[in-house]
């Protein structure tokens, strides 16, 4: 008597472990749901900048064919009351320092972060040691975009950011899971 008690047991206790074992894998499951929020839990932590390392102002640019561009991209941001120019003739180069407005955005120049507007699909999820991954395609929308952005000189001088700020962009990102919800990797 006391045997079949005892194997009800264990039946009922791997009947339990089975079923929670299944309520487990259901959420290792990615949805598009489950991969937006993971997604837009990254990308909320993660601006979108100008200049990625940074920028040491005063800035100076010397005249010439290679700084052209150089000299667009610090002249536009003058435009928009970020910098102050000083011409050092004397030099033959151009110094450009911050405005009070410029402090508040130096010394990287972030413009906003990204956020998800779908999910276009993803990859069947592969075990890669103790993390199921999947390569998520989707596009997304910036938000939070500052006034001094929006103008003509610095979609110009900043086509990467031009684009970004012009609509939903596509973008391709590797996630995973270990059991506690789908982030990036």
């Amino acid at each position: 008597m006391k045997g079949m008690v005892a194997a009800r047991w264990i039946v009922l206790v791997c009947v339990g472990l089975g079923l929670l074992g299944a309520g487990c894998s259901s959420d290792l499951k990615p949805t598009n749901a489950k991969l937006e929020k993971g997604l837009n839990d990254y990308l909320n932590g993660h601006s979108e900048c100008l200049f990625p390392s940074g920028r040491n102002f005063p800035y100076e640019v010397t005249p010439g064919a290679a700084s052209k561009a150089d000299k667009k991209r610090m002249d536009a941001l003058k435009d928009a009351g970020l910098l102050k120019e000083e011409d050092d003739f004397e030099t033959h180069v151009a110094r450009y320092t911050l405005t009070p407005a410029g402090q508040r955005f130096s010394p990287r120049f972030c413009y906003g972060h990204k956020q998800v507007s779908s999910i276009d699909g993803f990859t069947p999820p592969v075990q890669q040691g103790n993390v199921l991954q999947t390569t998520v395609s989707y596009h997304a929308t910036m938000t939070e975009i500052p006034v001094w952005v929006r103008t003509d000189q610095m979609e110009a001088a900043f086509p990467e950011m031009a684009a970004n700020i012009s609509g939903p962009q596509p973008g391709q990102i590797v996630m995973g899971t270990a059991g506690v919800g789908w982030s990036v990797r």
